[in-house]
């Protein structure tokens, strides 16, 4: 009989990471209990608020916000039949002790009670994020799996040394590591580690969708993900401006200075838009873009946005990075902070017919129900 599964990721329901597709399959043969993020980075002024309603429900105070003791969980949005998922009652902290030592007894209690009352014995616990590490050990499990999707040492938003320090620490508690990226993988035990990269949803984004209503008209070069530091923002200006007779449209939140982007008449923030409604963006615009920097996080990505672009078979310009390498014979590329205006023009000419066939045959047999078997083979020994 499968094991039950003991998850930490980031909050479930927004926008589907890697952990989240892998676990909406392993739901299918597995009771899940998933558990929203435990944040990464110390608590700032207006933080401390939240953090004392933590700490006075350790203390058994009542806690002002009014949460339930135990938190029961909650049914998942689109989820398979019994699928949980908690509101973690934690202090973020990493690297405090003290906060490591009311995140063991408060949310190892919090997840005990909703372990009895989903009647699991000797879970697996499933981690995405160091922060998990202080429940290690507390609930029984038969097993710790550290699901390694990101460069924590390099993260925006992150604090880096005290979270590399939990995860260092999570590694050595963990029977398994699963690496996301060739690069990420290097960092961890050979002996534990197993490479699983990402995957794609190929029928979501190669069947065919009606154009989205706000896509503009003309030749559109297309982004979408979280507008962040790791864009190349001078890069993509320089293009914005060379190719004054194209659009260029952004998807996704906007967390970086984009200011001499937003300066320019071709360029639309269109802000975020549902997963589902990608295609009818991405299958439509002339052109999609990875335009990252150069940086240690990108080094180790290996983003989700590259195969669901491919599996549109539209054509793809990007800056060059490791996990870019098995399709870069499918991509217009240029080293980071290069040429992109000759990217897009080089890609416009690679549209159509048989081209945009290979981009979508390249990814056909990497969807995630191929890579959650991978995981599945992987937690068998358990």
């Amino acid at each position: 009989m499968a094991a039950d599964l003991i998850v930490f990721g980031e909050d479930w329901g927004g926008h589907p990471s890697s952990t989240q597709h892998l676990i909406g399959h392993l739901a299918r043969t597995h009771k899940i209990v998933w558990v929203n993020s435990i944040g990464l980075r110390r608590p700032r002024l207006g933080d401390m608020r939240r953090v004392a309603h933590k700490l006075a429900a350790l203390a058994g105070a009542p806690d002002p916000a009014g949460a339930a003791p135990g938190g029961s969980g909650v049914d998942a949005p689109g989820a398979a039949p019994g699928f949980r998922v908690v509101a973690p009652r934690a202090v973020p902290w990493p690297g405090n002790p003290l906060a490591e030592a009311a995140n063991a007894r408060l949310l190892g209690g919090q997840l005990r009670a909703v372990m009895a009352q989903e009647n699991i014995v000797r879970p697996i616990l499933w981690t995405s994020l160091p922060s998990a590490l202080p429940v290690v050990g507390t609930l029984g499990e038969r097993a710790v799996v550290y699901y390694c999707g990101d460069d924590f040492g390099a993260l925006s938003g992150v604090d880096h040394a005290p979270v590399l320090d939990m995860e260092r620490r999570l590694v050595e508690k963990a029977d398994l590591v699963i690496a996301a990226s060739p690069v990420l993988a290097e960092r961890f035990p050979r002996e534990k580690t197993v490479l699983v990269p990402h995957g794609v949803d190929a029928r979501v984004f190669s069947s065919p969708a009606p154009p989205a209503p706000d896509l503009p008209d003309g030749k559109v070069a297309g982004f979408y993900g979280s507008i962040s530091d790791w864009l190349d923002v001078p890069m993509l200006a320089r293009a914005a401006q060379a190719l004054f007779d194209w659009t260029f449209v952004f998807i996704g939140p906007v967390r970086t200075d984009v200011s001499a982007l937003a300066r320019l008449e071709n360029v639309r923030f269109l802000g975020p838009r549902p997963h589902a409604a990608l295609p009818g963006y991405v299958q439509h615009w002339t052109v999609s873009l990875i335009p990252f920097r150069d940086t240690p996080q990108i080094r180790a990505c290996n983003p989700l946005k590259l195969r669901e672009y491919l599996a549109s078979g539209t054509p793809v310009a990007a800056t060059r990075f490791p996990a870019l390498a098995p399709y870069a014979h499918l991509v217009s590329t240029i080293e980071p902070g290069g040429d992109l205006a000759g990217a897009i023009e080089a890609a416009a000419n690679q549209a159509g017919g048989a081209l945009a066939r290979l981009r979508q045959l390249a990814v056909a047999q990497e969807g995630w129900d191929r890579r959650a078997e991978a995981v599945e083979t992987a937690l068998g020994r358990f």
